[in-house]
């Protein structure tokens, strides 16, 4: 299982030309079937974030059931959003002889020493939704289309209030929220939501009543939804005595139920004082439950599920002597390299097409809903 690192960066320039030709041949499964032998008895290090979402908690357990199908034993921990512990979680895994590292990172700057032990192992790392940045010790991102997130975000925002087809319509009022400033994909959800949003801005067509509108302005430490709330109710109390909010840029579904909270504490959600747009991200239930209900307007949907199938392959490819299957070489440089990766497509969801979407897939069950 040992000694694959040097191998394939070595060839890591002409794998990614020649995967970037033949990505739409491939099998998803990186051919798990034929080469379970090759990599029988190896064990596989998870440290996801946290367990307070929900949404970490199946993807830990989506990750460990792809494993384990195709014969690895697996290691799963939670750091619980304390990048040191989740630092010594991977020492320890580390120590205990794993044969590859999966991380979704809490801090992306803070394991550049711990993955640096993992390359004198010759450990293989990759690096799942959130990439790590500042090392060259990264062997594949596993991800969605981050900032095609936010550009859904924003494009339903534009529609809901008449803007995107072209018209004159507003000012209409709009505060800005982002994810935590230690994950890079922070950066690429705003990125995304203020290509679209950029413009009405700048026609004064959307009016950001706080004057909040820089990256680092804006940003939620830990995606926390108390946090968020506190920053809503002091832009209500400082910006909006009056004024109404009509839209609400939110990163996370976490973030948006603080939103939505500090909201109806100043009246909103009801027939003269309706709710404003907002957004969110990940379909976690809670939030479905929301737009069912009427108060959070949508939800970006990336189906983890296949997101650690990705994940999986790409360990099985390493351990068994092939080259995972990527899509994107370009895009993600972390600082000290640029990290082949795997993209998955996000989908908009609201009240109109959730059943479609994440209950006849099979991604929530009804029964969660009622």
């Amino acid at each position: 299982m040992r000694n694959r690192r040097a191998a394939f960066a070595a060839t890591a320039t002409a794998v990614t030309l020649a995967l970037s030709l033949t990505a739409c041949g491939q099998n998803s499964e990186g051919g798990s079937e034929e080469n379970k032998g090759g990599s029988e008895g190896a064990t596989i290090g998870i440290a996801m974030p946290t367990k307070s979402s929900e949404r970490w908690i199946a993807d830990g357990d989506n990750v460990v059931k792809n494993l384990e199908s195709k014969g690895y034993k697996t290691k799963l921990v939670f750091g619980e959003d304390e990048p040191d512990q989740q630092v010594s979680q991977i020492e320890n895994m580390i120590t205990q002889g794993v044969d590859a590292l999966i991380v979704a990172a809490i801090d992306n700057k803070s394991l550049n020493n711990v993955l640096q032990q993992a390359a004198d192992a010759d450990i293989p790392v990759i690096s799942y939704d959130r990439l790590i940045l500042g090392t060259e010790d990264v062997d594949y991102y596993a991800s969605f289309d981050n900032e095609k997130v936010g550009e859904l975000q924003g494009t339903y925002i534009t529609e809901q209030l008449g803007l995107a087809d072209g018209s004159e319509k507003g000012p209409f009022n709009i505060e800005l929220f982002a994810g935590s400033n230690d994950d890079n994909n922070t950066r690429y959800f705003f990125q995304g939501a203020m290509k679209v949003l950029q413009p009405y801005i700048d026609k004064k067509q959307l009016v950001v009543r706080s004057g909040q509108t820089e990256l680092t302005q804006v940003t939620t430490l830990r995606w926390d939804g108390a946090t968020a709330q506190r920053r809503m109710d002091d832009i209500l109390t400082k910006s909006y005595k009056s004024a109404k909010v009509d839209a609400v840029l939110s990163p996370y579904d976490g973030i948006s139920i603080g939103i939505i909270s500090a909201l109806k504490s100043d009246g909103y959600g009801t027939a003269s004082k309706p709710l404003p747009v907002v957004t969110g991200q990940d379909a976690e239930v809670a939030s479905v439950k929301s737009i069912i209900a009427g108060d959070q307007s949508m939800t970006v949907y990336k189906d983890t599920r296949e997101l650690a199938k990705v994940a999986a392959s790409m360990v099985d490819a390493l351990l068994n002597d092939k080259k995972p299957e990527v899509n994107d070489t370009k895009t993600y440089d972390n600082g000290a390299k640029v990290v082949p990766a795997y993209l998955l497509e996000p989908v908009a969801v609201d009240k109109a097409n959730y059943q479609k979407v994440v209950v006849d897939s099979g991604y929530i069950k009804e029964s969660d809903l009622k």
